[in-house]
């Protein structure tokens, strides 16, 4: 298999997990962990890995004066990011959740168009507008079946944390140039650690492990190893081959496996609002990464 069919396998991997991840964390929150709780679990397990990782790579000194862009990383890739995320998953469907995160592609463009002064094109400004309209669809009226407790709510923490994460890739940009991604991604997930911690350390003491099912303890070790380290090294495979807006089109297949898992499972159900909203936004997503002729 050469170099780029591998990358494109571990770019669709990504999708594939990322898209299982909605259903199986719903499965645990809030029923079992609450989202804060599920959020250290996950973070303090993903910093051991990486951490442990380090150990057999070569070394790499970060210039203190990058240290603020690694926090600012923190902030806005591990900690603000996953908060919203996880607490907007509790509280909505798994296919209403992993629709509006195909935003993403969307609110880089326009982040970066105000941070790094990028020109827009017409084209670029209509996707924007229609993906933006399908996401407020999507907020505003995209009840769900199971418990998804507070639908709006939910898709509305979720879409803070694309911007959140749009904010992640652009501050992450300049350190992907400079360093090799486990020199500063450790860095990046113990400093998220410790601001996640202060949320989760109450919701965290009051889980009696021991009263946990198997199969719940199953799904909190899978979004730790598989949705959280093993998505990071699958993408930086995938990015050393491949340009970073093919493998941002790969967010776009997260909702088809979202969909399938969730309904296959009985998990969640289709409605038509759900499928014009990921229509203007799968119409927007595309305008706005087409590339110019």
């Amino acid at each position: 298999m050469s170099k780029r069919n591998l990358a494109l396998f571990a770019a669709t991997l990504v999708s594939i997990i990322y898209g299982v991840t909605f259903t199986i964390a719903k499965d645990v929150m809030p029923e079992y962990i609450d989202a804060y709780g599920f959020i250290v679990l996950r973070v303090g397990g993903s910093v051991l890995l990486f951490w442990l990782s380090w150990l057999f790579i070569p070394k790499e000194k970060i210039m203190l004066g990058d240290f603020p862009r690694i926090i600012a990383a923190a902030f806005f890739g591990v900690a603000f990011n996953m908060l919203t995320f996880f607490k907007g998953l509790s509280y909505t469907s798994p296919i209403s959740a992993s629709v509006i995160m195909v935003t993403t592609p969307i609110i880089v463009l326009i982040l970066s168009a105000i941070i790094m002064k990028e020109r827009m094109l017409k084209r670029k400004v209509f996707g924007i507008i229609l993906g933006l309209v399908g996401t407020a669809f999507l907020i505003l009226y995209g009840k769900s079946i199971g418990n998804a407790t507070n639908a709006s709510l939910g898709n509305f923490l979720v879409f803070v944390n694309a911007v959140s994460y749009g904010f992640y890739l652009i501050i992450v940009k300049k350190l992907m140039d400079k360093y090799n991604a486990f020199t500063f991604v450790k860095w990046i997930y113990l400093f998220g650690f410790l601001m996640v911690l202060p949320f989760g350390y109450k919701e965290l003491q009051g889980l009696d492990v021991a009263s946990l099912p198997e199969g719940i303890c199953w799904k909190i070790g899978f979004v730790v190893v598989f949705s959280t380290f093993l998505t990071y090294l699958l993408n930086l495979l995938s990015m050393r081959e491949l340009k970073p807006t093919t493998v941002a089109v790969f967010i776009y297949l997260q909702p088809l496996f979202a969909t399938v898992f969730a309904i296959g499972l009985g998990k969640d159900s289709l409605s038509l609002v759900k499928i014009i909203s990921a229509l203007l936004i799968f119409v927007g997503v595309y305008l706005v990464t087409q590339q110019k002729k």
